[in-house]
């Protein structure tokens, strides 16, 4: 499961990509002012899946998560590491 801030660095990525700076700031101001109540939200978000179902996309996910948040850190590591030898 990736962490709190790989999710927001990467939706601010993926928002000021596909928006540029002020829209993705515009979106993120709409949805603020929006309200969302997250458990009446997944309540239903797996109200027609089995138990077995449920288990195996969880491990899938378990699976995929954990190796793209490695590579997220090792690019990270990648870039710091290059940016410090370049001030050397």
């Amino acid at each position: 499961m990736k962490t709190d801030t790989i999710i927001r660095a990467e939706g601010t990525q993926a928002l000021m990509a596909n928006l540029g700076l002020v829209d993705a700031e515009r979106f993120i101001m709409l949805i603020q002012k929006e309200p969302f109540d997250y458990t009446e939200w997944q309540q239903g978000l797996f109200e027609d899946m089995s138990i077995e179902e449920i288990s195996r996309k969880a491990a899938e996910y378990r699976e995929t998560s954990a190796q793209e948040e490695k590579e997220f850190f090792l690019a990270g590591s990648k870039k710091s590491m290059s940016k410090h030898f370049e001030k050397a």
